[in-house]
């Protein structure tokens, strides 16, 4: 779209797309001080206490998730423990139950029938006080060494009752609990059931336990004897096992065997020998307890976030953008173009609405007030020219005057002091006349009017020969003020030349002028083909020397006289030029 400004007489386009592009740059872009700014800075004070609140009770909530996990994991671990418990509690019932009733020749059969009945049981045996097997519902594998074991010298010293893992000898298929009650008087023997720890460990797919868990029997060295998922648990530190039986239940998170960050809690099942260790997945960022804790702060932030775009957007929309606008419509002012008008601001607010028809009435006044200055200018000019073209006419009257008087005297010397006055009088006319008829009333360029002088001064001046007038002038812008002190100084030179050099015989005379930097020379020079006077004669204090010096004063310059090698006489005078005087 390129069309965006119309003129008070038709469309116009920008000057300067580049321009237009800085200015819109300096405006849209983001700072401390622009209004999108100011308003962001204002809108996140408003919400620093929202934020502030959202996160401490993100803090609480987290923390409160984190106990009520603690508390749900340990939990389902006891639970895991109370029913492998049950189990255990019930082996040591039926023994105590089964000890005096399984004796005799039927004792094997009467055992075997207990295990067919009662699952979970891998064997059960009676032996002996030194140890041998009296009756089996199995095979029972050798072992000399039973009768000095500790469970088995526990039953006939202190203890009534045992429980004691055995998991290097063959029992069963796996590691196996042996849970053994002494029958009777220390001579009936022990009445042993040997217990899989498979049978032991918590099912996984019960609700108690929660979702993806795995559950693994170790013993006190942190050795897995039995796991559900082996993948799940890495090597059981024993520093793990010490904390089995602290109150706080003290989580712990560690990275699985294989499959991630876990959660793991232990709880004994046994005496001192046999432990539960219960694994979850460790809850990752997106579950609840992450979520409903970060909600009270993610929640305020993007809140945050949606009205800071909306106060850029509409900062942007309802302010910034004619703000911008205007902004270009200000630069094309200043470029000097007010007929350019911001009709697109119709549809901004009223505000800006305002600030455009007030830029529009101050670009009407500019232009009013411009044609006004404009034609009082013109007027002044106008002024200018005719008064100097009278007071050229006037000086010319004058000239005239004293043409006459010239005539009517008879005095060569009386002449000659006329006609000098007349002479200058005619310079300052052609300054005037230059003036006037120029482009610019305050200043005149001084090659045409060194030509013009030269050639009014020959014309009023015979001589007995031929005179040949060369010019050569560089060109010079120069002020009235200026130009009247070297006009009057080339009138008195070539006036000179004319008396003393070229009056007799004719000859050449040479007007040059330079312009050298900061200096400029101009010199009138004759061939000396006259009689001239001797130089020192022409340096006394005469009214034509005394009129140089002045001039060249007030041009603060300088003069010189010297016989150039024609044998005439060249007059230099040497003035900064108007561009280097301070």
């Amino acid at each position: 779209m390129r069309r965006f400004f119309r003129g008070r007489h038709g469309p116009v386009e920008p000057e300067d797309a580049v321009a237009s592009a800085a200015s819109s740059a300096l405006v849209s872009r983001g700072g401390p001080r622009t209004i999108r700014a100011r308003l962001a800075g204002a809108l996140a004070l408003a919400l620093i206490p929202v934020l502030l609140l959202g996160g401490v009770q993100s803090a609480l909530s987290f923390r409160r998730e984190a106990a009520e996990q603690r508390e749900e994991l340990q939990n389902a671990a006891e639970r895991s423990v109370a029913n492998a418990k049950i189990h255990v509690d019930a082996s040591a019932i039926l023994l105590e139950t089964l000890a005096p009733r399984v004796v005799g020749l039927d004792c094997a059969r009467q055992l075997s029938d207990i295990t067919r009945r009662l699952p979970g049981y891998a064997n059960l045996i009676r032996f002996d006080t030194n140890g041998r097997v009296v009756c089996s519902a199995g095979a029972v594998p050798a072992d000399p060494a039973r009768r000095n074991r500790p469970w088995f010298r526990q039953l006939f010293t202190n203890k009534t009752s045992t429980m004691t893992l055995e998991p290097g000898l063959p029992y069963a298929k796996g590691p196996v609990l042996l849970a053994s009650v002494r029958a009777g008087p220390q001579s009936d023997g022990v009445l042993t059931a040997v217990i899989p720890l498979s049978t032991l460990q918590p099912v996984t797919e019960g609700r108690a336990l929660p979702k993806g868990s795995a559950v693994a029997l170790v013993d006190d060295t942190g050795a897995i004897l039995s796991a559900s998922d082996p993948k799940a648990f890495p090597t059981i530190p024993k520093a793990w096992i010490d904390r089995a039986d602290s109150p706080e239940g003290e989580l712990i998170t560690a990275r699985g065997a294989a499959d991630g960050e876990r959660v793991y809690a232990i709880a004994p099942l046994v005496g001192d020998g046999l432990y539960v260790v219960l694994s979850a997945p460790s809850r990752g960022i997106f579950s609840s307890a992450w979520l409903d804790p970060l909600s009270g702060l993610v929640f305020p932030l993007l809140a945050f976030s949606v009205a800071l775009l909306a106060v850029f957007w509409a900062a942007d929309q309802a302010v910034v953008r004619w703000i911008v606008y205007l902004q270009r419509i200000a630069d094309i002012y200043a470029r000097g173009r007010f007929t350019v008008r911001p009709l697109q601001a119709e549809a901004a607010p009223p505000e800006i609405r305002q600030l455009a028809e007030t830029l529009d009435q101050m670009a009407a006044a500019i232009v009013a007030r411009d044609t006004t200055l404009q034609d009082n200018l013109t007027q002044k000019d106008d002024l200018l020219r005719e008064i100097h073209h009278r007071v050229k006419n006037n000086l010319q009257v004058i000239s005239s005057l004293l043409s006459m008087q010239e005539r009517a005297l008879t005095d060569p010397g009386a002449r000659q002091a006329i006609n000098d006055t007349r002479q200058r009088i005619t310079a300052l006319a052609l300054i005037y006349r230059a003036l006037y008829q120029g482009s610019d009333l305050r200043h005149a360029d001084l090659r045409p009017f060194l030509e013009e002088l030269t050639a009014q001064l020959m014309m009023t001046e015979t001589a007995n020969g031929t005179v040949r007038v060369e010019v050569r002038a560089d060109p010079l812008i120069i002020d009235p003020d200026k130009l009247a002190p070297v006009a009057l100084f080339a009138v008195e030179a070539i006036t000179n030349a004319q008396k003393h050099g070229l009056a007799d015989h004719g000859g050449a005379l040479t007007v040059d002028f330079k312009v050298e930097g900061p200096e400029a020379t101009l010199s009138i020079s004759d061939d000396g083909g006259g009689l001239r006077p001797p130089l020192e004669t022409l340096e006394a204090k005469g009214v034509g020397r005394t009129l140089m010096t002045a001039f060249s004063r007030q041009l603060r310059g300088r003069t010189a006289m010297a016989v150039n090698p024609d044998g005439g006489l060249t007059v230099t005078l040497m003035f900064p030029t108007p561009e280097s005087v301070d």
